[in-house]
């Protein structure tokens, strides 16, 4: 290892920052940002030891940059880069997957070089063409294409969704055998050693980053897995923790068989879309993203790389199907769509999405069939003519998690009132006991709005005011309540909310609108009021924690407002810990 600068930053309020540049690989430069401090990751997860986030130069006879890092080392990085490469030099900047720790820098970048061409999966653009407010230049690559940098260092894409984004590939450099993997075998561990030399180190880090991120998605992991089998690879470069050399074989056996295990044991929802056609490859991936959010893992298949056995394997023993509707210009993908019909059986879940490349085969004459062969439909199919938006990602969303909570019912109906019986019975009437107030979330990001009834709600703080809350994870607002994002917190009245409490009780399909007939102004933070509450909070997530089946949401609250200073809170009672 050269070490080529170390630059450090120890006196911000987010703690130690430091930027460590290595060379590492022939032509090959990593920019290792290392977060000393941070304690938590995706909010939701405790650190012990901090992370970093990694960022690769590899110069041929072109030069490309490989990610980029979290926006909180904006000054630090670009100092950094611009030590290591002439800024105008830099031909391709390729984007692993556009999760902001990772692409948090790309559009401060695409301004300081606006000539670079930005290379990722189909779903990546399409992600940074809505975030970044410019155009850019863009070459969007799958499993099998290639980029050629000269000088030996010919590029290799592998497609790897839900790991643990729907746009993640991995790209694989020839020249120096070195695969650049973004999460995928990452753990977040902060320090100085560019690589993995001591194991016993890591290894409680590794399991616990493989545990949280890919574990809900290892059917997703045995597929890449099985991808890069072919691949002679001397080193991983990841986008967390330290580059994998010495142990390589080790961390990749603990993947592999972790993920087997897992996937024996979690029931599945196999999803068919064709990635070169349309907008299939995001519809089905925000379908995946509310699959997963049921606790279901997803097998993402693309029908322009399977078979007919394949196909009937995991059509058997999948817990439900969803199919994205094949181009008619492509006969040949007809024999895998009546393979598909014929292995499903009686009672199975499927949904159906068109996307609207243009000739789709006819999607209401394969639902029709479908109900001949005693299929369950679990969402009305989604067609889609143009291109997606927020809101119609968000209904993809909410129509994968109503076809895997209707896998779970049938697999154990009632599951969710389930009465407790036996010595259970008094816990579960005893927690019932816990009288809560009754309250309606709302909350609004661009086009797409959320709203759910709250009952498991506390004050956390008074400097600054705060709150926590309790949020099912199969919840549909849940994905609007991440750091960063706004809500209302609306105060029923006791006697008064009964009409409220019916409305938002009900069960609403796939990008149904939750305020229909209810009176609402908005808030400061774009977020709707409600016209009948007693009272309102502004809130603004801070955090968030894992507690088994729910989020706890913590929040800051910005300002409130009573609309009746001698009303009640409505106070809820239940009979039972099982219900809200």
């Amino acid at each position: 290892m050269v070490a080529l600068t170390d630059l450090r930053q120890d006196c911000l309020p987010a703690g130690r920052l430091s930027v460590q540049v290595a060379a590492f690989a022939a032509d090959s430069t990593v920019l290792r940002c290392l977060d000393w401090d941070r304690d938590r990751f995706d909010i939701e997860f405790e650190l012990q030891n901090g992370t970093t986030y990694n960022s690769f130069i590899i110069r041929g006879e072109r030069t490309a940059l490989v990610d980029t890092v979290h926006a909180k080392f904006r000054d630090l990085y670009l100092a950094a880069l611009r030590q290591a490469v002439d800024l105008s030099t830099i031909d391709y900047l390729i984007v692993n997957h556009t999760e902001p720790d990772h692409s948090g820098l790309v559009a401060d970048l695409l301004a300081l070089a606006p000539r670079i061409t930005v290379v990722g999966s189909k779903v990546a653009i399409q992600f940074l063409q809505s975030q970044i407010h410019r155009p850019f230049a863009a070459q969007v690559v799958k499993s099998g294409d290639r980029l050629d940098l000269g000088g030996g260092h010919d590029l290799a894409f592998v497609s790897a969704p839900n790991l643990h984004w729907p746009d993640t590939i991995f790209t694989y450099d020839s020249g120096t055998q070195v695969l650049y993997t973004c999460d995928v075998l990452g753990m977040h561990y902060c320090d100085d050693s560019l690589y993995d030399e001591q194991p016993a180190l890591l290894e409680a880090d590794f399991q616990l980053y493989y545990t949280c991120l890919m574990a809900p998605n290892a059917r997703s992991v045995l597929a890449a897995l099985r991808r890069i089998e072919p691949l002679t690879i001397a080193q991983v470069a990841t986008g967390h923790g330290p580059l994998l050399q010495h142990h390589l074989a080790q961390w990749r056996d603990r993947y592999r068989t972790w993920s087997e295990a897992q996937a024996e044991t979690t029931p599945f929802v196999a999803l068919f879309y064709a990635g070169d056609y349309g907008h299939s490859d995001r519809l089905g991936q925000a379908i995946a993203q509310g699959v997963l959010k049921t606790g279901l893992a997803v097998e993402l298949v693309d029908w322009l790389e399977t078979d007919i056995a394949t196909v009937r394997e995991l059509v058997t023993s999948a817990a439900g199907l969803v199919v994205g509707m094949p181009s008619q210009d492509r006969p040949d993908l007809a024999p895998l769509l009546s393979t598909l019909l014929a292995a499903a059986h009686p009672g199975q879940s499927i949904g159906l999405f068109e996307t609207g490349g243009g000739q789709d085969e006819p999607i209401f004459p394969l639902r029709n069939r479908c109900r001949d062969l005693g299929l369950s439909l679990a969402f009305a199919p989604i067609v889609v003519k143009g291109v997606p938006t927020a809101a119609i990602d968000k209904l993809c969303e909410e129509a994968g998690t109503d076809l895997g909570q209707e896998i779970e019912r049938r697999a154990t109906p009632g599951h969710r009132h389930r009465p407790a019986v036996g010595p259970e019975a008094g816990l579960d009437q005893a927690l019932g006991r816990l009288s809560t107030g009754l309250y309606v979330l709302t909350t609004q990001r661009g086009d797409v709005s959320g709203a759910m009834l709250a009952s498991w709600v506390v004050q956390t703080g008074t400097q600054p005011p705060g709150l926590a809350l309790a949020v099912a994870k199969d919840r549909a607002i849940e994905s609007l309540l991440h750091w960063g994002d706004t809500f209302v917190l609306n105060v029923l009245e006791e006697g008064r909310g009964q009409r409220l409490i019916k409305h938002f009780l009900k069960r609403f399909p796939p990008g149904g609108d939750r305020f229909a007939g209810v009176a609402t102004c908005p808030a400061t933070n774009g977020s709707p009021i409600l016209a009948e509450a007693l009272a309102y909070l502004e809130c603004t997530v801070t955090h968030r924690l894992e507690a088994h089946d729910h989020w706890i949401v913590c929040a800051t609250v910005g300002t409130g407002r009573v609309a009746k200073p001698q009303g009640l809170t409505a106070v809820h009672h239940r009979n039972s810990s099982s219900h809200y």
